[in-house]
């Protein structure tokens, strides 16, 4: 199966999954459509994925990763709603449609995201598919990912870092707690899902994600200068008018395509001890470094 049907069929199955999480009943149906709005708005669901695709690759069953794939999303989805509001990003597009403050309003925006961040928990510990030892470890993984050692310090440094000149060492450690821990953490959720692992097959999942993680970010920083903006829907240069360290300001246009590539090698050469099990996972890194939104 091509990984256009591969991600097609994952998306499908968690968003079927996350489609009844959200209760429908409630005394404030608003914030239950700006949740509905923000998690269902046109996403690749690469992290979610990634969880599956590492279950399968172990001899895992999705069952086992439905819950951990529809968290994984939840915590993705509420970093960009916060991440657009005004406040930080100031962002009125989010894939060619309006932010969520924007179809909403700014308090509703920064409640549906709060309320995303306490699903992707509640998902975890109330799935009936996994003993309590294993809820534990994902919790832990998530939460570390998602947290100040992860995800939301790289938001944080680089909200402060916007018009500076960054080394390359500080813009990859930014990058890897901004996008490469939620990353790196639905990689080792799949694992921990399957529950077969071993310290061995653990780092290189985690090498391959790191490195897939960063080559998401120059892909990213690379599509701002070359990308049409109607496909990755936002104004194109606008990490450019807004002066944010990216790879092409500091490596050149040709240095960050360099960079991509290798870090596309690094990827592959990670999933090495999988042998045939990995082609799903090569596949994926291929789509990274090729996608064009």
């Amino acid at each position: 199966m091509g990984i256009s049907n591969l991600l097609a069929q994952y998306r499908e199955r968690v968003d079927t999954y996350l489609e009844a999480c959200i209760s429908e009943q409630s005394i404030d149906p608003e914030l239950q459509k700006s949740m509905q709005y923000s998690l269902f708005n046109g996403g690749k669901r690469v992290r979610p994925t990634l969880v599956y695709m590492v279950n399968a690759m172990l001899g895992g069953v999705p069952q086992q990763a439905d819950s951990a794939a529809a968290a994984i999303e939840c915590i993705h989805s509420y970093s960009l709603v916060h991440d657009d509001l005004p406040a930080m990003d100031d962002d009125d597009l989010r894939r060619g449609k309006p932010t969520c403050h924007i179809a909403f309003d700014e308090a509703t925006a920064i409640l549906a995201g709060d309320a995303l961040q306490c699903l992707a928990f509640e998902l975890i510990t109330s799935d009936a598919q996994l003993d309590n030892a294993t809820k534990v470890k994902l919790i832990h993984k998530l939460s570390i990912s998602a947290g100040h050692q992860g995800m939301v310090v790289g938001q944080s440094f680089d909200l402060r870092n916007v018009g500076k000149m960054l080394s390359f060492e500080q813009l990859e450690a930014m990058h890897q707690h901004k996008t490469g821990a939620l990353l790196q953490c639905s990689a080792i959720m799949g694992a921990i899902t399957c529950g077969k692992t071993n310290a061995e097959q653990l780092s290189a999942i985690s090498n391959y994600a790191k490195a897939i993680g960063l080559a998401f970010q120059v892909q990213d920083d690379i599509l701002d200068i070359e990308g049409d903006s109607e496909v990755i829907g936002k104004p194109q240069g606008s990490d450019l008018e807004q002066n944010k360290p990216t790879y092409p300001a500091l490596l050149g246009l040709e240095g960050a395509k360099l960079l991509l590539q290798q870090l596309h090698t690094e990827a592959v050469q990670a999933l090495k001890p999988f042998g045939s099990n990995a082609r799903d996972l090569i596949a994926l890194a291929d789509f990274i470094v090729q996608r064009d939104h």
